[in-house]
């Protein structure tokens, strides 16, 4: 039941974004300057999610490591070794993240526009 719900959701959401693109396309300095800001809580909010979701992953990843060299010492060697590579994959995915903000934010054919409502643009 909770798949059909987040389906249908899922769904939902792509049929309103064309609209909300379309008018983006037409749209004036005011609205401009609400899609930058679009744009830059969404990036804040995807950062923040990567960050707090890897987090976790990593403490998780820690916290096993520890049980397991407490129970077994003699493969505290090979345990740390997988331990390092797998936060190093975990934080693959929080870089990964802030690389898609960036492009975001700085990436967009918006930016200009933006810059110029500011009073900032060449």
């Amino acid at each position: 039941m909770k798949r059909a719900v987040l389906l249908a959701l899922f769904v939902l959401g792509l049929a309103f974004a064309n609209p909300a693109f379309a008018a983006e396309a037409a749209g004036n300095a005011a609205g401009s300057t609400l899609f930058f800001a679009a744009i830059v809580f969404g990036a804040a909010v995807g950062v923040g999610l990567a960050a707090l979701g890897c987090g976790v992953g990593m403490g998780h990843a820690t916290r096993g490591a520890c049980e397991g060299i407490a129970r077994n010492p003699e493969i505290s060697g090979k345990l740390t070794v997988t331990m390092i590579l797998g936060l190093a994959f975990i934080e693959a995915l929080t870089i990964y993240a802030l690389v898609i903000a960036l492009i975001l934010l700085y990436a967009n054919p918006i930016l200009p526009k933006f810059l110029n409502v500011l009073g900032l643009g060449g």
